[in-house]
């Protein structure tokens, strides 16, 4: 049993995302080895890695279950993401101007880097015998109320980068389920045709984001800070870097948010261009196997499954190392397995866990 499973794993994949979980250990104890809450060195990467482990046992043993089974819980999962979602909102506390978090015991949660992978298996379960029937905006509207309940629930918290995140699990999954492509392009358009209504309904801090995104220099000391350390930090690793532990912008605290959604930039400061290009090599070996999985599936539902999960990870990279490069507005989006969060970490793991089950069961292989 054991043999035979080995036989079908996919080390490509399961390299790519231990590769960058290892790089993730090293970047995020050079950033945080000083300042610790228990004043305690290493004390981030203790905890990232003690999660780590235990999520990657939970994964190994998982993998003796067929990903197939996960299709029948779809609707509950459904259910149980939006009273989830609801409990934030009710019982959730507060940080950074945003109610997204719920503590159990010393632990943070974030339930909407959970709700990510459950909207995932559970659109997967409702599409799964809608695949080439969705041909008119009758056919895409039950669907679109079924990820907008969800989305609208993250964005009260407020969310913009996870609510975004669905829109992107949304888009994926519907090309793959056989959308129109003339549907799908008026509804971009109609998306692109809103913007100026939603602009409305935005957080002044999200719409100060945008205006920062475009010159960061119009709040230098406020919203535009983050973007502008982020680039000196990026521009000063120049090609091989300053070095683990050397990075100023990082050592001396310039960079804010250097552990989790910046620390694409002390990659860049510390590492240079090559620690940049390995680790996005590294990305790109994790997402062209997603794409080849999902297309290799052996049934509909894992097919989609692994489009979702594809989209899912690929939105956050070209975000995350997007905003920390000044191209793409600051959202808050967590870089795969690199950023320090139990939450974001669990998720990924489990993501990528999926798709190295529908890899081993592509043949109708039982184990």
């Amino acid at each position: 049993m054991t043999k035979r499973l080995l036989q079908r794993m996919d080390f490509k994949l399961l390299g790519a995302a231990l590769g960058i979980l290892l790089i993730s250990l090293v970047v995020i104890g050079s950033a945080t080895h000083i300042n610790t809450p228990s004043g305690e060195r290493f004390w981030f990467v203790q905890r990232q890695g003690l999660f780590a482990f235990f999520n990657i046992a939970i994964a190994a043993f998982l993998m003796n279950f067929d990903y197939k089974m996960l299709q029948g819980y779809g609707n509950k999962l459904y259910v149980f993401n939006v009273l989830l979602l609801i409990a934030v909102m009710l019982a959730g506390h507060s940080a950074l101007g945003a109610q997204r978090w719920i503590m159990i015991g010393p632990i943070s949660i974030q339930p909407s880097e959970f709700s990510k992978l459950i909207m995932i298996i559970s659109l997967a379960a409702m599409l799964d015998d809608k695949v080439g029937k969705i041909n008119t905006l009758h056919d895409l509207l039950p669907i679109a109320a079924y990820v907008g309940l969800p989305f609208l629930l993250v964005m009260k918290q407020p969310d913009l980068g996870t609510s975004l995140v669905f829109m992107a699990i949304f888009f994926g999954m519907v090309f793959v389920a056989g959308i129109r492509i003339k549907l799908l392009g008026g509804v971009i358009a109609a998306g692109l045709a809103a913007m100026p209504i939603l602009w409305h309904f935005m957080k002044d801090y999200q719409k100060m984001r945008i205006a920062v995104f475009l010159d960061p220099n119009v709040d230098p000391l406020g919203s535009g800070y983050h973007i502008i350390q982020s680039k000196i930090a990026i521009g000063s690793g120049l090609v091989f870097g300053k070095g683990l532990f050397e990075g100023t912008q990082s050592q001396l605290n310039f960079l804010p948010e250097n552990h989790t959604d910046f620390i694409f930039a002390v990659v860049g400061e510390e590492l240079g261009f090559v620690g940049c290009a390995v680790l996005l090599l590294l990305y790109l070996v994790l997402l062209w196997r997603g794409i080849q999985i999902a297309r290799d599936a052996g049934d509909t539902f894992g097919r989609l499954l692994a489009a979702g999960i594809t989209s899912m990870i690929a939105f956050h990279v070209l975000v995350n190392v997007g905003m920390t490069m000044g191209i793409m507005p600051v959202t808050g989006i967590p870089l795969p397995f690199m950023s320090y969060g139990v939450s974001s970490l669990t998720t990924n793991i489990m993501a990528v866990a999926i798709l190295m089950n529908i890899q081993l069961r592509k043949q109708k292989l039982l184990f």
